[in-house]
């Protein structure tokens, strides 16, 4: 209703009093590629990322039309089933349809294969439309198997590799990769060297190992389950909190080995002191705790990138500073500018320290941020840029707990 006034004046109506919070940065918000029947009345559909908030909408998805819509052998349901069991609260879903060799043949076969791993690679690339996805899940790479069943390395390598070059080429999100299920653990080394060949630092992704066993006796690839985690750590601490010492729900065990084979894998910590220097996480399990994730380290071989977290901080920084200084675009360039970025930049900052994400005592020990005339000489100005520099220094982990224990036999300990 429009207001009367009855003397003349200048007037601020009431409505035009707009108050706008931030958005909200969500994080843990995963983007799965899998597979889908090339015939599939969803094939166009889920050409797309398909955003879902729970389990049911999942179920219903595939529901809504006459199938059969994912082919068999597939884990995209397990791994999304696996996200919303352990925490996760939203994730995005696209497919590529699967194609069918029509022969024997070695050359069709090897022809098929390579077909199939250009769809994944393809479809991740259309997850670059969400905004909020910060997290990477190609659990179907591994149905890129040879005659024998088992997962084809190098097609499942140039995937992954496609996976880390996504995340680093869009710099806003994390790669969660699953290790090939050997129980030769120099492959499982060879297939993590590998994947970082060639890579600039930082390398946003991390190797997880080995597979797990389900309810329903399958034997699956974890990244599902990882990403959940991911989310339940998120929700509860913050992405400065290494996903780790979390208890895997919906495991039954740890499995490797061929397709039909689902005997327990043990990892102790023999496995394990060959497979953490190397930067592959080892899932273990522990009596009366559990399944857990055993490990927080990245594929970087930069120690300064070493940690999960210590990237996705960073990761989320970035994605936060384009959701809320885009308002920077086409102002003025001057000083009042630069105290103005500084200003709001301190604010996320400080609250990041006090939460915990940043060390030292003070916050010039945490961080610091440079805009100013030395960031912006005129060159940069005449250029139409405006240039900061952002200082971090992240908590680590303390992946290493040493207690020392001294026995002092009659004398009282000072």
């Amino acid at each position: 209703m429009e207001r009367v006034y009855q003397s003349p004046g200048v007037y601020r109506p009431a409505e035009e009093l707009v108050f706008k919070s931030s958005p909200q940065l969500l994080t843990g918000v995963p983007g799965f590629v899998g597979f889908i029947d090339a015939n599939s009345k969803l094939v166009t559909r889920l050409s797309a990322p398909v955003m879902l908030n729970r389990q049911s909408e999942f179920d219903a998805l595939f529901k809504s039309q006459p199938g059969p819509h994912l082919p068999d052998g597939g884990y995209l349901a397990e791994a999304v089933n696996g996200f919303f069991l352990n925490g996760g609260a939203r994730c995005y879903v696209i497919c590529a349809p699967l194609s069918v060799g029509t022969s024997r043949d070695p050359k069709d076969l090897s022809a098929t294969l390579a077909k199939n791993a250009d769809a994944l690679a393809q479809a991740l690339e259309a997850l670059s439309s969400s905004l909020e996805m910060d997290l990477i899940a190609v659990p179907d790479m591994m149905m890129l198997t040879q005659a024998g069943g088992s997962p084809d390395v190098d097609a499942v390598r140039q995937v992954q590799r496609a996976s880390l070059t996504f995340c680093q080429t869009h710099g806003n999100c994390f790669a969660i990769l699953d290790a090939l299920p050997e129980k030769v653990l120099l492959n499982v080394v060879e297939q993590r060297r590998k994947l970082a060949q060639g890579f600039n630092q930082p390398i946003n992704g991390a190797l997880y190992y080995p597979w797990l066993r389900i309810a329903n006796n399958r034997r699956i690839p974890p990244s599902g389950h990882i990403a959940g985690i991911f989310a339940r750590s998120d929700a509860r601490s913050g992405v400065f909190k290494a996903p780790a010492n979390e208890e895997i729900l919906g495991a039954i065990d740890l499995t490797l080995g061929s397709p039909g084979d689902l005997s327990e894998f043990k990892i102790t910590s023999q496995v394990q002191d060959q497979l953490n220097p190397e930067d592959i996480n080892c899932l273990r399990a522990f009596p009366g705790r559990g399944i857990r994730v055993w490990g927080a380290r990245s594929l970087n071989d930069d120690s300064n990138w070493r940690y999960i977290n210590v990237c996705r901080l960073v990761i989320t920084l970035r994605r936060w500073i384009e959701m809320n200084l885009t308002w920077v675009s086409f102002e003025p360039n001057t000083p009042q500018l630069w105290v103005r970025i500084a200003r709001e930049l301190t604010v996320y900052l400080t609250d990041l320290r006090q939460a915990g994400a940043l060390a030292g005592g003070t916050a010039a020990e945490g961080f610091y941020i440079k805009c100013d005339s030395e960031t912006n000489p005129p060159q940069v100005i005449d250029a139409g840029q405006v240039v900061t520099e952002i200082g971090l220094a992240p908590t680590v982990p303390a992946e290493f707990v040493i207690v020392r224990i001294v026995h002092h036999i009659g004398v009282e300990p000072r």
